[in-house]
């Protein structure tokens, strides 16, 4: 399994494809736009604009946690409001304390390091540490005195309680809206891999796409508990038909797939379709248990993510320091724009490179273009800024490029909260950071090679194989235990599903050792033979008699 393969192929594929937005888009960018309207406006009635940029960092928190259940999102969401005000209370006290640049490039890199290292270990998901390094970063420019602190990091924490109470409010008028979105994406992830022809590797990353979404629906409802609640059941039933399809495509309806996906996005019934999952009050406790990706020793686990910290905080480093030399003035742009660019691995990192220059590039025209309303008043400064937040938002999953054009713009509008800026140093010096960030960060991640992505994949290998056999021990008994059965089919689903994301991360990235492609392949095929015979044994009912009450519909 050579990295040559996969780089050529990045080579050729349309870095710059404008993707299909994600189901949720308005989600984000409505709460963004609540989140950030209320502080913005409020700073603006008070004639204390300069003030606005300290709440509007609390309230980006409201870019988090959409995925996930209302019953799991209000812990990870207060985590994520703890870090940004976090974040930017030690990037305030570090600002206060000196105003040497070099030293406030090196926090700044540090502190990247380390909520790149935290948001990966923890999978917050999207935006995940870019945010948290771009509040940061500026907030250690910001002139400031100590007794200025404990005032703004308050408005921060304000802007973020209000980000809270925006993100969870929908759960009051739709309380099953994350898990019937999870389940009608697995659905449509399954319908298409149906649906694939061509050739085997299209087949396999197919296969890869609809096991990890079927993966993140179980992952959903395990989350948001509450067993006897009857809508949940439904949304389990129709996640396991799509399970048994992964597992065996058979003759599954795609189409069928798609419309119970396509009801499932309204707010009308969820379809029945028949008993496809145990009733026993521990079943979901058994989900809880075995669909969580394989988790080594803490210190195993942050050692495999350590070659991605390191790479972002050498590389934020140099890029602030160079950005620094040339006398640009804002050598934070160059230390987020560097931050920015990493990725699982080098393949992804390149693709990152050039969709951010190119999106910063056109963001700053966006800018050129809008600044001359924006100075018109400082209500019109504050709606451009909204409307380039709430675009922002809304393109933050498949479309990173266009979502770069629009925050562009949108930091550079927030710069002149506090007073008007000569806009032509402005677009020259975050042309000249987008540059410099985007060339120093990429050869420190070609310098800083990530070997530990051979040890993942090492890791997810050994954790397939002993899912497998077990399993395959389970199914020699003539009478195996149903709800051991049960645990060890989504151990091993899991498993697989980790194994193919590590091999995925390690084949895009350079400077590997040879890796064990054979045994990948072996492993991943044993590993569906033996998860499918699992699942026959369990539910031997097919899918289509299964499928034949779906005329039969309970009230979400």
């Amino acid at each position: 399994m050579s990295t040559r393969p996969a780089l050529r192929r990045v080579a050729r594929a349309e870095v710059l494809r404008c993707a299909r937005p994600s189901d949720i888009w308005f989600k984000p960018a409505l709460s963004v736009l609540a989140a950030t309207a209320l502080p913005a406006l409020s700073m603006l009635v008070l004639g204390r604009l300069d003030l606005a940029v300290y709440p509007i960092a609390g309230a980006m928190s409201a870019l988090y946690c959409h995925n996930r259940p209302y019953a799991a999102r209000y812990r990870p969401l207060a985590y994520v409001l703890l870090g940004m005000v976090g974040g930017l209370a030690v990037a305030l006290l570090t600002a206060a304390a000196t105003t040497d640049a070099v030293v406030l490039v090196g926090v700044g890199a540090l502190m990247a390091a380390l909520q790149k290292a935290v948001c990966d270990a923890t999978r917050i998901g999207p935006p995940a540490s870019v945010v948290l390094t771009f509040i940061s970063s500026t907030a250690l420019f910001l002139p400031q005195t100590p007794a200025q602190v404990p005032g703004h990091v308050g408005l921060a924490l304000l802007g973020g309680l209000w980000a809270w109470l925006v993100c969870m409010a929908p759960g009051l008028l739709r309380p099953h809206g994350p898990e019937r979105r999870a389940t009608a994406h697995a659905l449509d992830t399954v319908a298409a891999y149906v649906a694939v022809s061509g050739r085997a590797e299209v087949q396999v990353k197919a296969r890869a796409a609809a096991g990890a979404a079927v993966q993140a629906a179980w992952q959903c409802m395990a989350a948001a508990g509450a067993r006897g609640d009857l809508t949940r059941r439904s949304l389990m039933r129709l996640v396991a038909c799509a399970e048994v399809v992964v597992t065996a495509p058979g003759d599954a309806d795609p189409g069928r797939l798609q419309a119970w996906a396509r009801m499932l996005r309204g707010s009308g019934p969820v379809p029945y379709v028949g008993q496809s999952v145990p009733d026993g009050e521990d079943f979901l406790d058994v989900v809880a248990e075995t669909t969580a990706s394989p988790r080594a020793a803490w210190w195993s686990r942050h050692s495999l993510l350590a070659p991605i910290a390191v790479r972002t905080g050498i590389g934020c480093a140099l890029a602030g320091y160079a950005s620094l030399a040339l006398g640009i003035g804002r050598p934070y742009w160059a230390l987020v724009t560097a931050a920015s660019l990493y990725q699982a691995n080098l393949t992804l990192t390149r693709r990152r490179a050039v969709e951010r220059v190119v999106g910063n590039l056109l963001g700053v025209l966006a800018f050129a273009a809008t600044v001359p309303l924006a100075h018109l008043h400082p209500a019109a400064l504050v709606l451009c800024f909204l409307a380039f937040c709430f675009a922002a938002a809304a393109l933050i999953g498949p479309n990173y490029w266009l979502h770069t054009v629009c925050v562009t713009p949108m930091a550079l509008l927030i710069t002149e909260f506090a007073r008007t800026q000569d806009s032509v140093q402005l677009i020259s010096g975050r042309i000249t950071d987008t540059l410099v960030g985007t060339l120093v960060g990429f050869a420190a991640a070609l310098a800083v090679t990530n070997r530990r992505a051979g040890d993942r994949l090492e890791h997810a290998l050994t954790a397939v194989e002993h899912a497998q056999e077990h399993a395959a021990a389970l199914l020699a008994e003539p009478d195996p235990v149903p709800s051991a059965l049960n645990a060890a089919g989504r151990r091993l689903g899991a498993a697989l599903v980790e194994l193919r994301a590590s091999a995925d991360t390690a084949a895009g990235e350079w400077g590997q050792r040879a890796l064990p492609g054979d045994r990948v392949v072996h492993a991943e095929q044993s590993g569906h033979q033996t998860l499918a015979e699992a699942l026959r044994r369990q539910r031997p009912a097919s899918l289509g008699q299964d499928a034949g009450t779906t005329g039969q519909n309970i009230r979400a």
